[in-house]
Protein backbone atom coordinates (compact mmCIF):
# COMPACT_ATOMS: atom_id res chain seq x y z
CA UNK A 1 0.00 0.00 0.00
CA UNK A 2 1.14 3.60 -0.93
CA UNK A 3 1.59 5.62 2.12
CA UNK A 4 3.41 9.11 2.77
CA UNK A 5 5.13 10.10 6.56
CA UNK A 6 5.79 13.38 6.96
CA UNK A 7 8.06 14.90 9.51
CA UNK A 8 9.08 18.08 10.81
CA UNK A 9 12.57 19.43 9.50
CA UNK A 10 15.14 21.88 10.61
CA UNK A 11 17.43 22.53 7.86
CA UNK A 12 20.74 24.37 8.06
CA UNK A 13 21.24 27.92 6.78
CA UNK A 14 22.84 26.58 3.62
CA UNK A 15 20.15 23.70 3.27
CA UNK A 16 17.50 26.44 3.29
CA UNK A 17 18.94 28.63 0.93
CA UNK A 18 19.18 25.59 -1.61
CA UNK A 19 15.28 24.58 -0.83
CA UNK A 20 13.69 28.50 -0.92
CA UNK A 21 16.09 28.89 -4.76
CA UNK A 22 14.64 25.52 -5.92
CA UNK A 23 11.56 26.54 -4.43
CA UNK A 24 11.26 29.84 -6.19
CA UNK A 25 12.38 28.20 -9.25
CA UNK A 26 9.79 25.63 -8.83
CA UNK A 27 6.70 28.74 -8.63
CA UNK A 28 8.67 30.83 -11.47
CA UNK A 29 8.47 27.73 -13.92
CA UNK A 30 4.78 26.78 -13.07
CA UNK A 31 3.31 30.03 -13.01
CA UNK A 32 5.23 30.65 -16.77
CA UNK A 33 4.01 27.17 -17.93
CA UNK A 34 0.56 28.38 -17.15
CA UNK A 35 0.58 31.88 -18.66
CA UNK A 36 1.87 29.91 -21.89
CA UNK A 37 -0.73 27.55 -21.44
CA UNK A 38 -3.19 30.13 -20.90
CA UNK A 39 -2.03 32.66 -24.29
CA UNK A 40 -1.63 30.04 -26.62
CA UNK A 41 -5.24 28.60 -26.20
CA UNK A 42 -7.14 32.24 -25.64
CA UNK A 43 -4.57 33.82 -29.07
CA UNK A 44 -4.22 31.01 -31.28
CA UNK A 45 -6.85 28.40 -29.95
CA UNK A 46 -3.66 26.24 -29.57
CA UNK A 47 -3.51 23.36 -26.43
CA UNK A 48 -0.41 22.78 -24.55
CA UNK A 49 0.89 19.29 -23.47
CA UNK A 50 3.36 18.35 -21.16
CA UNK A 51 6.01 17.64 -23.64
CA UNK A 52 5.80 20.74 -25.08
CA UNK A 53 5.79 22.72 -21.54
CA UNK A 54 9.09 20.73 -21.22
CA UNK A 55 10.41 21.69 -24.53
CA UNK A 56 9.84 25.69 -23.42
CA UNK A 57 11.62 24.69 -20.11
CA UNK A 58 14.89 23.85 -21.82
CA UNK A 59 14.32 26.91 -23.93
CA UNK A 60 14.01 29.48 -20.90
CA UNK A 61 17.25 27.75 -19.45
CA UNK A 62 18.91 28.92 -22.02
CA UNK A 63 18.19 32.60 -21.68
CA UNK A 64 20.54 35.09 -20.41
CA UNK A 65 18.23 36.43 -17.44
CA UNK A 66 17.07 32.51 -16.41
CA UNK A 67 20.46 31.25 -16.06
CA UNK A 68 19.69 30.60 -12.23
CA UNK A 69 17.12 27.82 -13.39
CA UNK A 70 20.49 25.78 -14.01
CA UNK A 71 21.31 26.26 -10.42
CA UNK A 72 19.33 23.48 -8.79
CA UNK A 73 18.16 20.35 -9.34
CA UNK A 74 16.52 20.13 -12.81
CA UNK A 75 13.67 17.31 -10.98
CA UNK A 76 11.88 19.30 -9.02
CA UNK A 77 11.10 21.83 -12.21
CA UNK A 78 9.85 18.79 -14.42
CA UNK A 79 7.52 17.88 -11.37
CA UNK A 80 5.91 20.87 -11.36
CA UNK A 81 5.41 20.72 -15.17
CA UNK A 82 3.78 17.21 -14.07
CA UNK A 83 1.67 18.78 -11.58
CA UNK A 84 0.39 21.40 -14.02
CA UNK A 85 -0.37 18.72 -16.42
CA UNK A 86 -2.74 16.99 -13.72
CA UNK A 87 -4.39 20.44 -12.71
CA UNK A 88 -5.35 20.56 -15.79
CA UNK A 89 -6.49 17.05 -16.59
CA UNK A 90 -8.74 17.44 -13.41
CA UNK A 91 -9.82 20.62 -14.82
CA UNK A 92 -11.03 19.45 -17.88
CA UNK A 93 -12.45 16.31 -16.23
CA UNK A 94 -14.67 18.76 -14.21
CA UNK A 95 -12.76 17.70 -10.72
CA UNK A 96 -11.43 21.11 -10.12
CA UNK A 97 -11.06 24.91 -11.07
CA UNK A 98 -8.84 26.65 -13.94
CA UNK A 99 -5.34 26.46 -12.12
CA UNK A 100 -4.01 29.16 -10.23
CA UNK A 101 -1.01 30.77 -10.50
CA UNK A 102 1.78 30.45 -7.66
CA UNK A 103 2.51 33.27 -4.86
CA UNK A 104 5.39 33.96 -2.76
CA UNK A 105 3.67 34.38 0.40
CA UNK A 106 2.06 31.01 -0.02
CA UNK A 107 4.78 29.08 0.74
CA UNK A 108 5.13 26.24 -1.77
CA UNK A 109 6.60 23.12 -2.46
CA UNK A 110 9.78 20.57 -4.06
CA UNK A 111 9.10 17.30 -5.25
CA UNK A 112 12.07 14.81 -5.69
CA UNK A 113 12.15 11.48 -7.32
CA UNK A 114 14.73 9.01 -7.17
CA UNK A 115 17.19 10.39 -9.00
CA UNK A 116 17.62 13.49 -7.21
CA UNK A 117 18.10 12.06 -3.59
CA UNK A 118 19.66 9.62 -1.75
CA UNK A 119 18.81 7.04 1.05
CA UNK A 120 21.69 6.16 2.88
CA UNK A 121 21.59 4.85 6.56
CA UNK A 122 18.13 6.34 7.35
CA UNK A 123 19.18 9.45 6.24
CA UNK A 124 18.08 12.07 3.42
CA UNK A 125 20.70 13.75 0.94
CA UNK A 126 18.60 15.90 -1.37
CA UNK A 127 20.47 17.14 -4.87
CA UNK A 128 22.76 19.75 -4.52
CA UNK A 129 22.94 19.30 -0.52
CA UNK A 130 26.13 17.98 1.06
CA UNK A 131 24.40 17.18 4.33
CA UNK A 132 21.58 15.02 5.31
CA UNK A 133 18.17 16.51 6.03
CA UNK A 134 17.87 17.19 9.45
CA UNK A 135 14.57 15.42 9.89
CA UNK A 136 12.71 15.42 13.65
CA UNK A 137 12.25 11.87 13.12
CA UNK A 138 9.00 11.39 15.47
CA UNK A 139 8.64 7.74 13.77
CA UNK A 140 10.48 5.30 11.82
CA UNK A 141 9.66 4.12 8.51
CA UNK A 142 8.54 0.59 8.30
CA UNK A 143 11.21 -1.87 8.19
CA UNK A 144 12.24 -3.02 4.89
CA UNK A 145 10.76 0.42 2.99
CA UNK A 146 12.46 3.05 1.19
CA UNK A 147 10.89 6.61 0.03
CA UNK A 148 10.40 6.75 -3.84
CA UNK A 149 9.65 10.36 -3.63
CA UNK A 150 10.20 13.36 -1.36
CA UNK A 151 8.00 16.18 -1.14
CA UNK A 152 9.98 19.37 0.68
CA UNK A 153 7.49 21.91 1.69
CA UNK A 154 7.72 25.68 3.48
CA UNK A 155 4.50 26.01 4.75
CA UNK A 156 3.25 30.24 4.91
CA UNK A 157 3.98 30.09 9.19
CA UNK A 158 8.06 29.67 7.62
CA UNK A 159 7.80 25.68 9.01
CA UNK A 160 9.38 23.19 7.19
CA UNK A 161 8.03 19.49 6.66
CA UNK A 162 9.60 16.64 4.59
CA UNK A 163 6.96 14.04 3.14
CA UNK A 164 8.02 10.54 2.50
CA UNK A 165 6.33 8.20 0.57
CA UNK A 166 7.19 4.71 0.17
CA UNK A 167 5.46 1.20 -0.70
CA UNK A 168 4.51 -0.86 2.37
CA UNK A 169 4.03 -3.85 2.25
CA UNK A 170 2.98 -4.79 5.76
CA UNK A 171 -0.53 -5.99 6.50
CA UNK A 172 -1.45 -3.80 9.54
CA UNK A 173 -5.38 -5.11 9.72
CA UNK A 174 -6.59 -5.15 13.39
CA UNK A 175 -8.69 -8.12 14.97
CA UNK A 176 -12.24 -8.09 13.94
CA UNK A 177 -14.71 -6.83 16.35
CA UNK A 178 -18.22 -7.48 17.19
CA UNK A 179 -18.97 -3.94 17.53
CA UNK A 180 -20.59 -1.16 14.70
CA UNK A 181 -21.52 2.64 15.31
CA UNK A 182 -23.23 5.25 13.64
CA UNK A 183 -21.67 8.92 13.72
CA UNK A 184 -24.16 12.59 13.45
CA UNK A 185 -21.96 15.03 13.10
CA UNK A 186 -22.71 18.32 14.58
CA UNK A 187 -21.27 22.01 15.76
CA UNK A 188 -22.20 21.91 19.32
CA UNK A 189 -20.52 18.17 19.79
CA UNK A 190 -18.89 17.20 17.02
CA UNK A 191 -19.75 13.43 16.87
CA UNK A 192 -22.57 11.75 18.47
CA UNK A 193 -22.18 7.90 18.49
CA UNK A 194 -25.50 5.94 18.55
CA UNK A 195 -24.05 4.67 22.02
CA UNK A 196 -25.35 7.56 23.29
CA UNK A 197 -21.46 9.48 24.08
CA UNK A 198 -21.24 13.12 22.70
CA UNK A 199 -17.68 14.10 21.49
CA UNK A 200 -17.21 17.69 22.39
CA UNK A 201 -16.64 20.11 19.28
CA UNK A 202 -13.19 21.43 20.63
CA UNK A 203 -14.09 24.63 18.19
CA UNK A 204 -10.14 25.62 17.35
CA UNK A 205 -11.27 28.83 15.24
CA UNK A 206 -13.06 30.25 18.14
CA UNK A 207 -10.63 29.73 20.94
CA UNK A 208 -7.60 31.57 18.94
CA UNK A 209 -10.30 34.08 17.09
CA UNK A 210 -9.47 37.53 19.36
CA UNK A 211 -5.45 36.55 18.67
CA UNK A 212 -6.27 35.86 14.99
CA UNK A 213 -8.09 39.38 15.04
CA UNK A 214 -5.97 41.68 16.37
CA UNK A 215 -2.86 40.09 14.26
CA UNK A 216 -5.01 40.63 10.66
CA UNK A 217 -5.80 44.34 11.64
CA UNK A 218 -2.63 45.35 12.69
CA UNK A 219 -1.71 43.34 9.52
CA UNK A 220 -3.96 45.35 7.47
CA UNK A 221 -2.40 48.95 9.02
CA UNK A 222 1.06 47.77 7.60
CA UNK A 223 2.64 49.43 4.40
CA UNK A 224 2.15 47.32 1.26
CA UNK A 225 5.72 46.05 0.01
CA UNK A 226 7.12 46.37 3.73
CA UNK A 227 9.12 44.86 5.95
CA UNK A 228 6.97 45.09 8.36
CA UNK A 229 3.79 44.06 6.83
CA UNK A 230 6.16 40.53 5.98
CA UNK A 231 6.31 40.62 9.48
CA UNK A 232 2.94 41.32 10.75
CA UNK A 233 1.60 38.48 7.91
CA UNK A 234 4.18 35.71 9.04
CA UNK A 235 2.69 36.71 12.86
CA UNK A 236 -0.99 35.62 11.00
CA UNK A 237 0.37 32.35 9.28
CA UNK A 238 1.65 31.41 12.69
CA UNK A 239 -1.82 31.61 14.28
CA UNK A 240 -3.38 29.68 11.57
CA UNK A 241 -1.12 27.25 11.62
CA UNK A 242 -1.89 26.74 15.28
CA UNK A 243 -5.61 26.07 14.70
CA UNK A 244 -5.10 24.01 12.02
CA UNK A 245 -2.43 21.93 14.19
CA UNK A 246 -5.49 22.08 16.98
CA UNK A 247 -8.20 20.71 14.56
CA UNK A 248 -5.90 17.86 12.81
CA UNK A 249 -4.91 16.61 16.46
CA UNK A 250 -8.01 16.21 17.73
CA UNK A 251 -9.57 15.01 14.49
CA UNK A 252 -6.81 12.13 14.02
CA UNK A 253 -7.20 10.73 17.85
CA UNK A 254 -10.89 10.62 17.68
CA UNK A 255 -10.66 8.75 13.98
CA UNK A 256 -8.02 6.71 15.42
CA UNK A 257 -10.09 5.70 18.59
CA UNK A 258 -13.28 5.02 16.59
CA UNK A 259 -11.78 2.56 14.10
CA UNK A 260 -9.76 0.56 16.93
CA UNK A 261 -13.34 0.06 19.07
CA UNK A 262 -15.51 -0.57 15.71
CA UNK A 263 -15.90 -3.11 12.94
CA UNK A 264 -17.77 -1.00 10.76
CA UNK A 265 -18.70 2.80 11.12
CA UNK A 266 -21.36 4.30 9.24
CA UNK A 267 -21.49 8.29 8.53
CA UNK A 268 -23.78 10.40 6.46
CA UNK A 269 -22.45 11.43 2.95
CA UNK A 270 -22.67 15.25 3.47
CA UNK A 271 -21.97 17.94 0.42
CA UNK A 272 -20.15 19.93 2.86
CA UNK A 273 -18.91 22.21 -0.61
CA UNK A 274 -22.92 23.48 -0.75
CA UNK A 275 -23.07 23.97 3.51
CA UNK A 276 -20.50 26.69 3.49
CA UNK A 277 -22.59 28.18 1.20
CA UNK A 278 -24.94 29.38 4.24
CA UNK A 279 -23.32 32.28 5.81
CA UNK A 280 -24.13 32.16 9.12
CA UNK A 281 -22.85 28.52 9.43
CA UNK A 282 -19.69 28.37 7.06
CA UNK A 283 -17.56 29.55 9.40
CA UNK A 284 -18.80 27.05 12.21
CA UNK A 285 -18.69 24.05 9.42
CA UNK A 286 -15.57 25.01 8.49
CA UNK A 287 -13.80 24.69 11.89
CA UNK A 288 -15.83 21.59 12.25
CA UNK A 289 -14.11 20.11 9.45
CA UNK A 290 -16.50 17.42 8.60
CA UNK A 291 -15.10 16.41 5.40
CA UNK A 292 -11.35 16.25 7.07
CA UNK A 293 -13.31 13.75 9.74
CA UNK A 294 -14.98 11.54 6.92
CA UNK A 295 -11.45 11.13 4.55
CA UNK A 296 -9.21 9.93 7.58
CA UNK A 297 -11.92 7.75 8.72
CA UNK A 298 -12.01 6.01 4.93
CA UNK A 299 -7.99 5.51 4.48
CA UNK A 300 -7.62 4.22 8.21
CA UNK A 301 -10.72 2.03 7.81
CA UNK A 302 -8.49 0.84 4.31
CA UNK A 303 -5.59 0.49 6.45
CA UNK A 304 -6.94 -1.73 9.34
CA UNK A 305 -9.26 -3.80 7.55
CA UNK A 306 -12.58 -1.86 8.90
CA UNK A 307 -15.63 -1.35 7.42
CA UNK A 308 -17.10 2.53 6.67
CA UNK A 309 -20.25 2.79 5.09
CA UNK A 310 -21.84 6.20 3.77
CA UNK A 311 -25.40 6.67 3.95
CA UNK A 312 -27.32 9.07 1.58
CA UNK A 313 -27.37 12.49 2.20
CA UNK A 314 -31.11 12.88 1.74
CA UNK A 315 -31.54 10.14 4.25
CA UNK A 316 -34.16 11.97 7.22
CA UNK A 317 -31.60 10.63 9.76
CA UNK A 318 -33.54 13.01 12.22
CA UNK A 319 -36.72 13.72 11.13
CA UNK A 320 -37.29 9.61 11.02
CA UNK A 321 -38.21 8.49 14.59
CA UNK A 322 -36.05 5.51 15.79
CA UNK A 323 -38.75 3.51 17.07
CA UNK A 324 -41.80 3.48 15.06
CA UNK A 325 -40.31 5.06 11.68
CA UNK A 326 -42.56 7.93 11.13
CA UNK A 327 -40.73 10.96 9.13
CA UNK A 328 -42.14 14.20 10.35
CA UNK A 329 -41.98 17.20 7.23
CA UNK A 330 -40.13 19.88 9.08
CA UNK A 331 -37.55 19.73 12.03
CA UNK A 332 -35.94 23.12 12.09
CA UNK A 333 -32.42 23.10 13.54
CA UNK A 334 -32.87 24.72 16.86
CA UNK A 335 -35.26 22.16 17.72
CA UNK A 336 -32.69 19.64 19.83
CA UNK A 337 -35.65 17.23 21.11
CA UNK A 338 -38.84 16.27 20.07
CA UNK A 339 -41.66 13.87 20.92
CA UNK A 340 -42.65 11.45 17.97
CA UNK A 341 -46.04 12.84 16.93
CA UNK A 342 -47.11 8.95 15.88
CA UNK A 343 -45.70 6.41 19.15
CA UNK A 344 -44.77 9.70 22.05
CA UNK A 345 -41.03 8.60 21.78
CA UNK A 346 -39.26 11.47 23.01
CA UNK A 347 -36.12 11.56 21.45
CA UNK A 348 -32.50 14.05 21.52
CA UNK A 349 -32.02 14.50 17.40
CA UNK A 350 -28.09 13.54 17.19
CA UNK A 351 -28.56 10.61 18.99
CA UNK A 352 -31.79 9.85 17.34
CA UNK A 353 -30.29 10.47 13.88
CA UNK A 354 -26.61 8.48 14.57
CA UNK A 355 -28.97 5.41 15.58
CA UNK A 356 -31.14 5.77 12.10
CA UNK A 357 -28.03 5.67 10.75
CA UNK A 358 -26.44 2.75 12.04
CA UNK A 359 -29.84 1.05 11.54
CA UNK A 360 -29.81 1.65 7.91
CA UNK A 361 -25.93 1.04 7.78
CA UNK A 362 -26.28 -2.38 8.26
CA UNK A 363 -29.66 -2.57 5.78
CA UNK A 364 -27.20 -1.18 3.19
CA UNK A 365 -24.15 -3.74 4.23
CA UNK A 366 -26.05 -6.90 4.05
CA UNK A 367 -28.48 -6.55 1.08
CA UNK A 368 -27.58 -2.87 -0.14
CA UNK A 369 -30.66 -1.24 0.12
CA UNK A 370 -31.80 1.90 -1.22
CA UNK A 371 -31.91 4.54 1.86
CA UNK A 372 -33.47 7.43 -0.85
CA UNK A 373 -36.22 9.25 1.07
CA UNK A 374 -39.45 7.69 0.22
CA UNK A 375 -41.94 10.32 -0.31
CA UNK A 376 -43.18 9.80 3.02
CA UNK A 377 -46.23 12.07 4.31
CA UNK A 378 -46.04 12.12 7.60
CA UNK A 379 -49.59 11.91 9.70
CA UNK A 380 -48.58 15.06 11.78
CA UNK A 381 -45.63 17.99 12.10
CA UNK A 382 -43.72 18.75 14.87
CA UNK A 383 -43.39 22.27 15.76
CA UNK A 384 -41.35 24.63 18.22
CA UNK A 385 -42.82 24.91 21.69
CA UNK A 386 -42.27 27.83 24.17
CA UNK A 387 -38.61 26.79 25.36
CA UNK A 388 -37.27 26.44 22.07
CA UNK A 389 -36.28 23.41 22.69
CA UNK A 390 -38.68 20.41 22.98
CA UNK A 391 -41.29 20.05 20.42
CA UNK A 392 -45.07 18.28 20.82
CA UNK A 393 -47.07 17.04 18.77
CA UNK A 394 -50.09 18.64 16.90
CA UNK A 395 -53.70 17.62 18.24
Amino acid sequence: MEKAYRYRVYPTAEQEQILRRTIGCVRLVFNKALAARTEAWYERQQKVDYIQSSAMLTQWKKLDDLQFLNEVSCVPLQQGLRHLQTAFTNFFAGRAKYPNFKKKRSGGSAEFTKSAFRWKDGQVYLAKCFDPLPIKWSRQLPKGCEPTTITVRLEPSGRWFVSLRINDPTNEALQPVDSAVGLDVGISSLVTLSTGEKIANPKAFDKHYQKLRKAQKSLSRKQKSSRNRDKARLKVAQIQAKISDVRIDHLHKLTTRLIRENQTIVVEDLAVKNMVKNPKLARAISDAAWGELVRQLEYKANWYGRNLVKIDRWFPSSKRCGNCGHVVDKLPLNIREWDCPNCGTHHDRDINASRNLLAVGHTVTVCGANVRPDRHKSKGQLRKSSNGRKQKSKS
